[in-house]
């Protein structure tokens, strides 16, 4: 894993940066949208041989629309809505023994459900200068809307939180997020698995309208009995953004780095930011 995260920082490294992060990238950047302002983002997700270990499916994941809202509720803090709104996956094997197997009910070699809602803000809370980077925070909570019947689904909730930390140098962007996941377990009542999550992102402009970017994002669990879907994680997430009219296109390729990760995933949408309202 150490391997690819120096290919990435080499990679950027010799390649307008990203005022505030937006697909396809998933660190958080400290910046927010600003006051009275509305991003709006949707795209179509492809991820190839997921492993869903607590319903013991293995396959084809495809998302769409991966859809999101932010809304800038002052000028350093906004709230956030995301939503996968139809998710299908291609059975390619079923593990048998997994958690809540039992309780799945398929009609062939497909499955489908609605997408987990995530709801979350962040806030501003120290300002770039030129010799400190902006310092923010940032939480989420998932929703169990996807069902453990069709397998996509846990019904229990997830809530993560970081710290995040954000800087400019020249043309370039580096995000880093690091902070702790609580996952509930499905199998037992009133207990959950407590991860650090960590990530880094770095965004570089080839032009006035386009920039490279590319991240790395990982969890790690330190538990003693690791529960299953509370494993180690790590993906690596290469892409490139281009602005027409006020509207950011993207596409990215995502590589994962742990037997439980996507082999590999496509992602392609847009973001357009707005002014939507006025603060009092």
């Amino acid at each position: 894993m150490n391997r690819y995260v120096l290919a990435l920082v080499a990679l950027l490294g010799c390649c307008v940066s990203a005022f505030a992060q937006q697909r396809p990238l998933q660190t958080e950047d400290p910046e927010t949208i600003g006051s009275g302002r509305a991003l709006i983002e949707a795209g179509i997700d492809y991820d190839r041989d997921v492993y869903l270990p607590v319903s013991g499916l293995r396959g084809n994941l495809t998302t769409m629309p991966s859809f999101g809202v932010s809304l800038g509720v002052s000028s350093i803090a906004e709230i956030q809505f995301d939503w996968g709104l139809y998710q299908k996956l291609k059975i390619t094997d079923q593990v048998a023994g997994a958690p809540l197997s039992r309780l799945l009910q398929l009609d062939g070699d497909t499955t489908d459900d609605f997408g987990d809602i995530r709801i979350g803000a962040k806030v501003r809370l120290l300002s770039e200068t030129a010799r400190r980077p902006a310092i923010g925070s940032w939480f989420s909570t998932r929703l169990p809307n996807a069902g453990n019947e069709s397998g996509l689904g846990k019904d229990v909730q997830d809530f993560a939180s970081a710290l995040t930390v954000g800087k400019t140098v020249q043309s370039v962007r580096v995000v880093a997020n690091i902070g702790l996941l609580m996952i509930g377990k499905p199998t037992e009542a009133a207990a959950q698995d407590d991860l650090l999550i960590y990530s880094l992102s770095v965004a570089r402009a080839i032009s006035p309208a386009a920039e490279v970017v590319g991240e790395f994002v990982g969890r790690a669990n330190f538990a003693n009995i690791i529960t299953p879907g509370a494993e180690d994680r790590g993906l690596l997430r290469f892409g490139t953004r281009y602005t027409i009219n006020g509207v950011r296109l993207d596409a990215g390729l995502l590589l994962g780095l742990t037997p439980r990760d996507p082999e590999i995933g496509f992602t392609g949408g847009f973001t357009w930011v707005f002014n939507a309202f006025s603060v009092p």
